[in-house]
């Protein structure tokens, strides 16, 4: 007795995007967790899943693997432009930590924050209001950087004004040489920046949803809203928008590197993402499960041990 013998009829009929094949998604779960890192078809050549014992050394590994990407395009002297997400926070004390001890400077990256609470019309949260991502960003990153920080002019936020000028900004350094940089964490709903599921309604192939570069006042989805109270406000539903400014996968589709992180086991071992980590690595790529395509490019995806598994039911 599970979900699919009895979804008919039932409050969640109609609850997940048209275009889940839970069926699909349910045989991504059913392997044991050696078989995590077995290669697929669809799977870049320069693409690996990268197993952490625990969240500690999740934090540590990710943080490191950005630092490294930072000073090796400054050794290099190249240009790296770098969208950035406000968590897994943990990350960037140790993406701090290595930066400062290695003494390198970051004048030469550009930062584009992937999304922004916002409301219908796309206008964002000031500074100094509890959840503002700018704020986070300052407070994990840019400050702690000291001397050797990001440039303020070259740091992106996600609002409504500047996110559409993404596109030609990140275009212009391309242009010169370059690399960019996705670093994400992967939603409860599959989801990268706040690129949504149900978005693939509103187009009618994956290369036409692929080209979308933004959307002001997205419309979240339930399981994402729910995911960022659990994560961020306390449990706190009430709290959390219903809408975000995000970029979309004409922008982190053309990443040259992506720098992942799939996290979220809690006490007494209950997990978040263990079905959004299986179902990134299994699934193949689909515009209703934007993290699908992800190992479609050259990178590393960080992830929890325990998030491979068994997952099996566990009655506490």
């Amino acid at each position: 007795m599970d979900m699919l013998a009895t979804i008919q009829g039932s409050l969640l009929e109609n609850f997940y995007p048209k275009g889940w094949d839970l069926e699909k998604i349910q045989s991504c779960c059913g392997h044991a967790p050696e078989e995590i890192f077995e290669r697929q078809p669809f799977w870049h050549d320069g693409f690996a899943p990268v197993l952490c014992e625990s969240l500690p050394h999740f934090n540590m590994m990710m943080g490191h693997e950005i630092a490294l990407q930072i000073a090796i395009a400054r050794s290099k002297g190249q240009e790296l432009a770098v969208i950035l997400p406000v968590g897994p926070t943990g990350i960037y004390e140790w993406a701090v930590y290595f930066l400062n001890e290695w003494r390198v400077d970051c004048d030469h990256i550009h930062c584009f924050n992937m999304d922004e609470w916002s409301d219908a019309s796309g206008n964002t949260l000031p500074r100094g209001e509890p959840g503002s991502f700018e704020d986070a960003m300052l407070e994990l990153f840019y400050e702690p950087l000291g001397s050797h920080t990001v440039p303020a002019a070259q740091r992106n936020f996600a609002t409504k004004e500047n996110l559409p000028q993404y596109e030609e900004k990140i275009a212009a350094l391309k242009a010169k040489g370059a690399k960019l940089i996705t670093v994400f964490g992967i939603g409860r709903a599959f989801h990268i920046a706040f690129w949504e599921p149900h978005f693939g309604a509103d187009y009618e192939t994956d290369e036409a949803w692929s080209k979308a570069t933004h959307r002001i006042g997205a419309q979240l989805h339930p399981l994402t809203v729910e995911q960022n109270a659990i994560y961020s406000f306390k449990s706190n539903f009430t709290a959390v928008p219903c809408r975000a400014n995000t970029i979309g996968p004409g922008l982190f589709l053309k990443s040259d590197y992506i720098i992942g992180g799939c996290d979220g086991v809690f006490d007494r071992g209950a997990s978040l993402q263990g079905v959004s980590l299986w179902v990134t690595l299994r699934h193949g790529p689909t515009r209703w499960i934007a993290s699908s395509y992800m190992p479609t490019m050259p990178g590393r995806l960080f992830f929890e041990k325990r998030l491979a598994g068994p997952m099996d039911a566990d009655i506490h």
